[in-house]
This record gives structure tokens, sequence and C-alpha cells, in this order.
């Protein structure tokens, strides 16, 4: 048994945020964003709109496209960064908002890897044959974890996220398989160094701004450009597949000269590869279920297409996941 994709949602924030809207905030320019990122805008939530507002509107919409009731979802997790709370799961307010009665879940921490480790994750449930639905959503809002004077990050963050229902298939259809990492030692490359045990808020955190994301980029970029390709390369040997094989690749969308360097490390024209960096910038969990969601109304994918997953994130965390497409 097999856990297949049958329906895909996403949801972006109206609020829309342009590299000329930042250059009136920062230190920088729309052609320098654009050549170092790809990014071109990015989505912002509205005053009071959390994480869990946007995992519900996604959560309505694969409800609505899949015909399925609220108490028929036996799993809810939520791959996020920025849950709504600390001790609240951002899976538990999205169980109450829409009403799935029945249904448990968590959250899951893994930074932009966060949607693959959670596909992973459902995927083994359903597997087992206890469980038939599950929900799994990345989302993150992150204009509340950055520091808008620091060009560094806020030039490269936006807000949203995406999801997908997930059931058991019995044919060849659903996921195949994943190669999934990760490496702590990263951790002090990228970080939000305060709000947690090992630095609870106090007011000299908050003076010292310590509750927004603070990252060093050259070694980010460097291990995110190898790792990411070598674990896209290593999961096309290990199923005995090239480039060739592969409808379509879907990679994190943190920085378009890392997505280019993935995609040729397999082997990949640039008319399988899907971007939409410049539209959203990095929404972290977000960007793949965004971009599966994209790909999928817009007809790329059809039935028995094999599809390549690919991530890297702050941790370090990394991995990629090959699924065959079924039909919705």
């Amino acid at each position: 048994m097999k856990a297949k994709i049958t329906a895909t949602a996403s949801y972006l924030p109206e609020r829309i945020l342009t590299n000329f809207d930042l250059e009136k905030m920062v230190d920088t320019n729309d052609e320098w964003i654009r050549s170092r990122t790809g990014i071109e805008t990015r989505h912002l939530v509205k005053e009071g709109e959390a994480t869990s507002d946007m995992g519900t509107q996604i959560a309505l919409q694969l409800l609505e496209k899949s015909g399925k009731d609220p108490e028929e979802i036996d799993l809810i997790l939520v791959a996020t960064s920025t849950p709504d709370y600390l001790v609240c799961s951002t899976a538990a307010l999205t169980q109450d908002k829409i009403g799935a009665k029945n249904a448990w879940g968590f959250d899951i921490a893994a930074a932009c890897s966060g949607f693959i480790f959670a596909m992973e994750t459902a995927s083994k449930f359903i597997e087992s044959g206890r469980y038939k639905n599950a929900i799994v959503i990345g989302a993150d809002t992150m204009s509340s974890i950055i520091d808008y004077t620091d060009r560094d990050t806020c030039v490269i963050f936006g807000d949203g996220g995406g999801g997908v229902l997930l059931e058991s298939s019995d044919d060849d259809v659903g996921i195949l398989d994943s190669i999934l990492y990760i490496d702590g030692s990263g951790s002090r490359y990228l970080n939000v160094p305060a709000g947690g045990s090992a630095h609870p808020t106090s007011k000299d955190t908050v003076d010292k701004r310590m509750h927004f994301v603070h990252q060093d980029g050259k070694p980010i970029f460097k291990f995110a450009v190898k790792n990411m390709a070598d674990v896209s390369k290593q999961i096309l040997d290990q199923n005995k597949l090239t480039g060739d094989d592969l409808k379509l690749f879907i990679p994190h969308q943190a920085n378009r000269r890392i997505i280019d360097a993935a995609a040729k490390r397999c082997g990949l024209p640039e008319d399988k590869v899907f971007i939409n960096i410049h539209k959203y910038g990095n929404t972290t969990a977000g960007t793949i279920p965004i971009a599966l969601n994209e790909a999928a109304e817009s007809g790329r994918l059809e039935h028995g297409d094999l599809l390549l997953l690919a991530a890297f994130g702050g941790g370090f965390t990394w991995g990629s996941m090959l699924i065959r497409w079924g039909d919705a």
C-alpha cells in the first residue's frame, strides 16, 4: 500500500511586498535582489493573520476539492517554523477551525524541508493501514520573525503555504521513495536565537533583536547547493532513474542559483523544473506545496508522471522525495 496525493491547495496572503518597496526600507535595490535571488515580489499576511489561518484556508480547499467531510480526516500534520503559539500546535488549531473532530496530529519543525518531512511521516501512517485520510500542510508566516532592517534576510522571505490530501493507494501511484537528512551542526548558520529554552524571552533578548531570523549566507548557500543537488541525484540513482524519466522537478524555492545547480546536477532542462520564486520568495515550508498546487492546476502533471521534490533548510535539514502522480 502507498500514500497518494488526491488533492492539492495553496494560500497566498493578499498583501504584496515588491523589491521596489524594499528599496525604501533598507539599503538594497531591485537589480541586486533579482540577480542574487531571483525574487521580485513576496506576499505578506495582514494584521492579525497567523499560520493557522493560512492552514485553515488550505485545509478547507482540500476538503472542497476532494469532497471529503471534515469528520473523515484522520490526521493533520503542519510543517512550520512559525506556529501561532509555542504550546498549542498549529495542527490542533487548524483541526478545530475546520471541524475535523476525529483527527489528531502535530506540527513538524524542519524549516524549509518541513513539507517533505511531513509527507514522509503521514505516508507511513497511511501505509500502516490504520489511517485513511491525512491532510499535510506546509505554511509559514515568515514576516513574524523577519527583521525588516536586515537586508540579508528581509529580501528573501515571504508568507504563504500549501498542502495536500493523502489517501491510501493499492496501485502503482503515490509516494515511491524518500531520502531525508539532518545535521545539527548547521544550526549556528541559520536560526532564531531567542524565544526557546536556550535563551528565554527577556528584555535583553528583545533589545538585542534575538527573536528574528539570523543567518550566515555564504556557508548556507554552499551547503544548500551541494546537498540539495546531491540528494536529488541520489534518489534518482537509488531508483535507477535519470532526469529523462522525470516529468517535473519541484525544488524548494530558496534561491534561483541553488535551484539551477540542483537541476544541472540531475541533468534536467529548464522546462522540467518548476520555478515560482520570483512571485513569492522563500515561504520556507510553504514553497514546495505552493508549487505543487500550481503545477497540478496548470496541467503540468498527468497520471503516471514521475515527480521529484527536493529541499534544504535550516538546522540543517534536507531531503528528496519521488512520487508517481495519480489522478485526483
